[in-house]
């Protein structure tokens, strides 16, 4: 399962959850940079993508939101993938990008801002994880809170099947503020404070920014290979009301 919030000017220009032109991939669209922060294939390939919190970033870097689509519309494997754009990837500002595939059980981490002594691509093992504007399982307050809310929806339920309308609209709404002492220290302490709830909403010098929507995919294993995906989203719209989302589909065996 992946949980995610996609954080961004909120007069940016976004599309929700749809299938795209191609009738194979399914996800939100930047229609800015015509990249997605999340999304997957028919044949069970899937990417997500966060940008690298920094105190600078190059205008003229290249889209980071044209990776997860590059992985998506190719037919690498997650490791291929990784090692196609190790050479490329400090033509981009800081980025974190995760792509799978789901039938093969395979999940590569890739980043341009590795903490020192790291790779810049890892192989994600089983169990939960946390991303946000850092390095995976970076131990920032929020990803904490985020860790335990869902360790314990996960030990509420059991075997029972997992609560994601729950998850989505109570956990990944959490305006749970840090103290400053807990802070990264990037951003100003103000924009940090603002910044480090899990849902977020601030005012910026230029513009209102926060969590422009949140998405949750599940996958059901039907036992023979196969698994249906189940793809769910809230969407910001104008006039701040909220649109859900969904997409179903079971995933075609082949590459």
């Amino acid at each position: 399962m992946i949980v995610m919030l996609d954080d961004c000017k909120l007069s940016r220009a976004t599309e929700a959850l749809r299938w795209w032109e191609d009738g194979e991939t399914v996800g939100g669209r930047d229609l800015v940079g015509g990249g997605t922060w999340l999304g997957c294939t028919r044949h069970g390939r899937l990417a997500f993508l966060t940008n690298f919190r920094e105190a600078s970033s190059f205008p003229a870097a290249k889209s980071r939101g044209d990776l997860p689509i590059r992985y998506l519309q190719s037919r690498k494997s997650p490791a291929e993938f990784a090692e196609e754009i190790q050479d490329e990837i400090s033509l981009y500002n800081g980025f974190n990008l995760v792509v799978a595939h789901v039938l093969s059980k395979s999940m590569i981490y890739i980043t341009n801002r590795p903490p020192h002594g790291h790779k810049l691509v890892t192989q994600v093992s089983p169990g939960i994880h946390v991303l946000s504007n850092a390095n995976l399982d970076s131990p920032w307050p929020k990803c904490l809170r985020l860790r335990e809310c869902f360790q314990q929806l996960l030990a509420e339920n059991g075997s029972r099947e997992f609560p994601v309308k729950t998850m989505v609209e109570e956990v990944m709404t959490n305006t749970v503020k840090d103290e400053e002492t807990e802070l990264p220290h990037v951003f100003t302490p103000e924009t940090e404070y603002h910044l480090s709830s899990i849902f977020v909403d601030m005012e910026r010098p230029t513009g209102r920014y926060g969590t422009r929507s949140i998405s949750a995919i599940s996958i059901k294993s039907h036992g023979d290979g196969d698994g249906e995906v189940c793809f769910y989203e809230r969407h910001l719209e104008e006039g701040d009301s909220w649109k859900e989302h969904n997409q179903q589909f079971v995933i075609i065996q082949s590459i």
